[in-house]
């Protein structure tokens, strides 16, 4: 009967399902995991079989699967309203949930714009930006460029492609795309301003500072993923780059715009990347783990600033006229008032700093592998880059698809994680124990060397 049921869902997905950031022609001899219930940082698929969730379904998984505090929080909302409108009015849980986010982040972002996923959330903090230069108390119309950094990724929406800055996901829509400033990535493995220097010279920072200084009257704001940016290979910042970087569009009246999608709700062992370096954005844009990855829902915060540009008569026309259906969602915002209350209930962020440091030792390892060119860490989250000459740093050819096969292995031993290419991602839910978290750096490990020194 099992088989039979599985054999029956698979034909349908490969039929009928077109799955994300996924070549499809491959996809029918991938025998792919169909989950069917979830316990912890485990799923489970429909045979039964178990896997550590060492992805978190895609970096949004918090607390784990099936969480008592967010199940109950979602039954008890579904005995009052599922859905209902925030255009002209609004529900308790976004009221509720508001409050709560305005408390939790960085000073002075008092306003909470709900949408439902961290592009959507990009969107809304470009558009509150345009439209901010164009009708604040001295307008400056002309400040309508954006600035970002290479190899950022800020979701797949059309505002958010063009801030983005990755040829393999982007360049195809360059037609569609609106113009946009990039400035290089603070990269210290790859960075061209220090190749051939001992330590960083923060030469990418002085880039920065240079392109502001000639265009900072048409740049409306700079976008950035605070810490480490995700997509682009978990590329983690130099310490103080993040703070130097809003000072200096402070100094510019650059508008200085966080997407803490992935990087906020604890993933840096800060509740916000933001936090550890004492930075107040003007917006900040929020999703993923907001709902402890059980529901979309997202979230830009704004300052009074940016706010009251929006105030005033109909006659002018201030309004922000956007929206979605399921904007302020009581279900979503129900689901994240339960995971802020698991944050402050088991005091996630103090606890789970023994398990960062555990991270920390437990990658030492693979630094002195001959394919391991950089291991990278930012609070729970660390990659592993993997090249084919360590010495000159040359990378794997994308259709070798090392990646791919060090995830294939891992899988074998009952672990799910999804590569960037050549760089091998770890990104578990915060709730994994350390011999959980000693399963997935052995089960890598072992891969790695499987694949990258193997004979055959």
């Amino acid at each position: 009967m099992e088989n039979r049921r599985k054999t029956k869902l698979t034909e349908v997905d490969r039929k009928h399902v077109w799955h994300p950031f996924t070549q499809m022609r491959d996809y029918p001899a991938e025998d792919p995991v169909v989950v069917e219930r979830a316990e912890g940082p485990y799923l489970f698929d429909i045979e039964g079989r178990r896997y550590l969730d060492g992805y978190a379904s895609i970096w949004c998984n918090v607390h784990g699967h099936r969480v008592d505090e967010i199940d109950d929080a979602i039954r008890d909302q579904l005995d009052r309203v599922a859905h209902a409108t925030l255009l002209g009015g609004s529900n308790i849980p976004a009221i509720e949930l508001a409050a709560k986010l305005v408390h939790i982040t960085p000073p002075r972002l008092d306003h909470v714009f709900y949408s439902d996923s961290g592009a959507t959330a990009v969107e809304v903090a470009l558009k509150m930006a345009f439209q901010y230069w164009q009708q604040c108390p001295d307008p400056r119309p002309e400040k309508r460029a954006f600035l970002h950094l290479t190899q950022s990724y800020h979701g797949d929406t059309i505002g958010a492609v063009s801030i983005g800055g990755i040829d393999l996901f982007h360049k195809v829509y360059g037609p569609l795309l609106f113009d946009h400033i990039p400035v290089a990535a603070p990269h210290p493995y790859r960075c061209s301003f220090c190749e051939s220097e001992p330590g960083c010279n923060r030469g990418c920072l002085s880039a920065f500072e240079e392109t502001l200084a000639q265009r900072a009257d048409e740049i409306a704001a700079f976008f950035v993923e605070p810490l480490v940016q995700g997509a682009g290979g978990m590329l983690v910042h130099p310490e103080g780059y993040l703070r130097d970087a809003a000072e200096l569009c402070r100094a510019h009246d650059v508008l200085f715009i966080v997407d803490e999608v992935a990087t906020g709700f604890g993933r840096t062992g800060a509740m916000f990347a933001c936090d550890r370096e004492g930075v107040e954005p003007d917006l900040m844009c929020l999703g993923k783990g907001l709902t402890g990855g059980y529901l979309p829902l997202a979230a830009t915060l704004a300052t009074d600033r940016i706010y009251d540009a929006f105030l005033g008569d109909y006659s002018e026309t201030k309004t922000f006229f956007h929206g979605h259906t399921y904007t302020g969602n009581p279900l979503a915002c129900a689901a994240a008032l339960g995971t802020l209350e698991v944050f402050e209930k088991r005091d996630v962020i103090r606890n789970l700093q023994p398990t960062i440091d555990h991270l920390s030792h437990g990658l030492e390892r693979f630094r002195d592998r001959p394919h391991v060119g950089d291991v990278r860490q930012c609070g729970f989250i660390a990659a592993i880059e993997l090249v084919a000459n360590k010495k000159s740093r040359r990378p794997y050819p994308f259709e070798a698809r090392i990646g791919h096969q060090v995830c294939g292995r891992v899988r074998e031993k009952g672990i799910l994680l999804r590569p960037l290419v050549n760089t091998i991602v770890l990104f578990p839910p915060l709730c994994l124990t350390t011999d959980q978290l000693d399963e997935i750096l052995d089960a890598v490990y072992d891969a790695i060397v499987e694949v990258t020194e193997s004979d055959g």
